[in-house]
């Protein structure tokens, strides 16, 4: 009984341990293979195909001005007599903002009128042919002259009558037809000197006087008016650099006045994106002080030439927003983006995953742990997605670059390191 039970179980133990031992070697193959499989995977960086609104815009920065600015400055060089606003305060049309120590402008003003006067006279005196009294003086001498030419005439005529008779010689005659062309001449000095007394040069003279001394009194009243800042227009006055009493020298600034419940943007493009500009594009705007606000506006004003700003060349453009709350402040730096293009539900992908060759473009889709080479079209884009027109569905996993440095392959064996 015991070697019949020998020879029947010995046999089958033994194959059994071999089948096992054989199993587990070619596990450890099978295990071994997939190891180094996964170890021959090239890692990479991915990201995904998604439907978004896209929006492309050129970014630079800007500056808020007022829109419609009234601005005074100094005429002369004076003191401030008096202040009657504060900063911050809205004003009315005609609204006394300050006034100026204006005793000087007073007595230029004087001077000048008078000096007018004078050169007025002078003027008259000229055009009637001197004073008044020497035009009378010499009308009753023109008038006497007048007179006896007339008697020297007829003196002239009974010589003459005389002479035919024989009672009158002709020395006589002669005499007094010399008596008459004294007489002649005596009047046509008294009309020359009543009407054309003065040569052109003297009347040029005393005309260039008067027109001297009008410019001065209108200088005079403009001073003395600059001397009172009204308000031409409503507005805010967010600028008064001055105090009563106050020394300020010609030039420098004293109120500024606007309306800023509309502000003007201006903003300096890049030379490159000049040519995608147009006037009515959206433009919005944003201020690192007030974090999430965005202001709107259109584009109203293209570059006109380009300047070197630093170490930028830029043309200028302008647009005007609504400011309705007077948060946006005159003269601070903002964020500007005009908007060039914007698609709703756009077929986007990362900027990095579009590749492009003598074929076009094309993008690496991770298909079962491999790259696909996938042809597409780019439109709109913005700084880090772009749209493109391809049969690549939502979701789907593309390869932005590897993470040890090896170029993008089509059928390379790749594994996400995303987490």
């Amino acid at each position: 009984m015991a070697a019949g039970n020998g020879n029947g179980q010995k046999p089958v133990n033994g194959k059994r341990t071999g089948i096992i031992l054989v199993a587990l070697v070619l596990a450890v193959v099978v295990l071994a293979a997939f190891v180094s499989l996964r170890r021959s995977r090239v890692p990479i960086r991915t990201g995904r195909v998604e439907r978004q609104n896209l929006t492309a815009s050129i970014a630079t920065n800007g500056k808020i001005e007022a829109l419609d600015n009234f601005e005074a400055h100094a005429p002369v060089a004076t003191t401030v007599k008096k202040v009657y606003v504060r900063q911050g305060q809205w004003v009315k049309p005609g609204q006394l903002l300050l006034q100026l120590e204006d005793v000087n402008a007073r007595l230029q003003a004087a001077r000048a009128e008078a000096q007018l006067k004078g050169a007025q006279a002078d003027v008259s005196a000229v055009e009637q042919g001197g004073t008044k009294e020497e035009v009378l003086a010499t009308r009753n001498a023109l008038i006497k002259a007048q007179a006896d030419r007339d008697a020297a005439r007829r003196n002239l005529e009974a010589m003459q009558r005389l002479l035919q008779t024989g009672a009158a010689s002709q020395a006589e005659v002669d005499a007094a037809q010399n008596q008459l062309r004294v007489a002649d001449a005596n009047i046509h000095f008294l009309e020359q000197k009543l009407n054309g007394r003065y040569s052109q040069q003297e009347v040029g003279h005393v005309e260039a006087q008067q027109t001297e001394a009008r410019a001065s009194l209108a200088a005079a009243q403009d001073l003395l008016r600059n001397s009172n800042v009204t308000a031409p227009r409503a507005g805010v006055v967010y600028s008064l650099p001055v105090q009563q009493g106050a020394f300020v020298n010609a030039g420098d600034l004293l109120v500024q006045v606007a309306d800023l419940h509309q502000v003007r943007v201006r903003a300096f493009v890049d030379e490159p994106d000049i040519g995608k500009l147009q006037k009515g594009q959206e433009v919005e705007v944003t201020w690192d002080a007030l974090p999430g606000r965005v202001w709107k506006g259109t584009l109203e004003i293209l570059p006109t030439t380009v300047v070197q700003r630093g170490t930028r060349t830029v043309g200028e453009v302008t647009c005007v927003v609504e400011n309705g709350d007077l948060k946006l402040l005159p003269n601070t730096n903002v964020n500007v983006a005009v908007i060039t293009s914007r698609v709703e539900n756009a077929l986007t992908v990362p900027r990095e995953s579009v590749h492009q060759d003598s074929k076009g473009q094309y993008v690496y889709q991770v298909v079962n742990g491999e790259l696909k080479r996938c042809d597409v079209q780019t439109s709109v884009s913005n700084f880090t997605r772009i749209a493109i027109t391809s049969s690549l569905p939502d979701g789907a996993v593309l390869a932005l670059g590897t993470t040890n440095m090896r170029p993008l392959a089509d059928g390379m064996a790749v594994k996400s390191v995303n987490p």
